[in-house]
């Protein structure tokens, strides 16, 4: 496969597991070339066309070589000394990163409206969905600015390796198989919920490496009531404001990958259950499923950075 082959399926797949579905997807797709179409040419110029085709800013080809890819170097933050491994090593036709890095970081803000779409589809008003979650973008954008996005791609172009990330893509698929897991399980209490997530083996070994799943907030006797897999996909954490919000639409308990102190506070004002499966083992989990497509048309795959590798059928 090329580099751009890999990519188009990375976005294939986002788009085939996204939340909203693959309809609400292409009309957003639409609605970013009716806005490219709109602006001056000067600004048109300056647009990252990407986005007229791939609906995640924060997933992009960083630097492609032009190679067929045989052997991937995989993992969930590859920066420069990865890519001093990869360069090592001497066979590794590709990097692929899971968090993203260049103009994918720089971007990443660009993804969260999906947050917004979803939480709709769990009963919050869109618009109220979108109200309380525009400044928390704001922030991120403002807090991603002065960032050296560009530090890991310069290292990639030096050495002459082919590097993308896949941020999006990968956790709208961990997104979706969680959402059918937990829908599958029925579990009952916060406390089945737990037990539940150490059935799946990213996180039955990431609770033996001590970062597995955790409760946040509530006890392993509550009931579970509405559950939500509302924190794994959308670029990075949503407002703290939004869980009144959530507690209003009926919802009782949210699984995500990760949580700040000051949104668990939140949470727990609002009596909502959270439960923690984990950053790495999350990540993992999405990744995962992507790379067992790229192994199913022959790509060989060395992970590294926090990547529990787990195969499946």
């Amino acid at each position: 496969m090329t580099i751009q082959q890999i990519y188009k399926l990375a976005v294939e797949l986002g788009i085939k597991h996204d939340l909203r579905g693959p309809a609400k997807v292409k009309k957003y797709l639409e609605r970013a070339k009716k806005k490219y179409e709109k602006l001056p040419k000067d600004e048109q110029a300056e647009f990252d066309a990407e986005k007229l085709t791939n609906p995640y800013s924060d997933t992009r080809v960083l630097n492609d070589t032009g190679k067929q890819v045989k052997k991937v170097l995989v993992g969930i933050d590859m920066e420069v000394p990865e890519l001093l491994l990869a360069d090592k090593l001497g066979d590794i036709d590709l990097v692929i990163a899971h968090h993203p890095e260049g103009q994918a970081l720089a971007s990443l803000h660009d993804v969260m409206d999906l947050q917004a779409e979803v939480l709709a589809q769990y009963g919050v008003p869109i618009n109220i969905a979108e109200s309380v979650l525009r400044p928390r973008i704001s922030e991120v954008s403002r807090g991603i600015s002065p960032i050296n996005h560009d530090r890991a791609v310069d290292a990639a172009k030096i050495l002459n390796l082919g590097f993308m990330c896949a941020h999006t893509p990968c956790d709208n698929m961990a997104a979706s198989f969680m959402t059918k897991f937990i829908a599958r399980k029925k579990p009952e209490t916060v406390g089945e919920i737990l037990e539940a997530l150490k059935e799946i083996p990213e996180y039955k070994e990431a609770a033996r490496r001590k970062a597995g799943p955790m409760l946040f907030t509530g006890s392993p006797e509550n009931s579970a009531g509405k559950i939500v897999v509302t924190e794994f996909t959308g670029g990075t954490e949503g407002s703290k404001e939004m869980y009144e919000k959530i507690a209003a639409a009926g919802i009782g308990t949210v699984i995500g990958m990760h949580m700040h102190e000051e949104h668990r506070k939140e949470a727990e004002k609002y009596h909502i259950n959270v439960v923690i499966a984990g950053h790495m083992s999350s990540d993992s989990l999405g990744v995962n499923l992507f790379l067992d497509e790229l192994e199913r048309k022959g790509i060989k795959i060395t992970p590294v950075s926090g990547l529990i590798r787990v195969k499946r059928k």
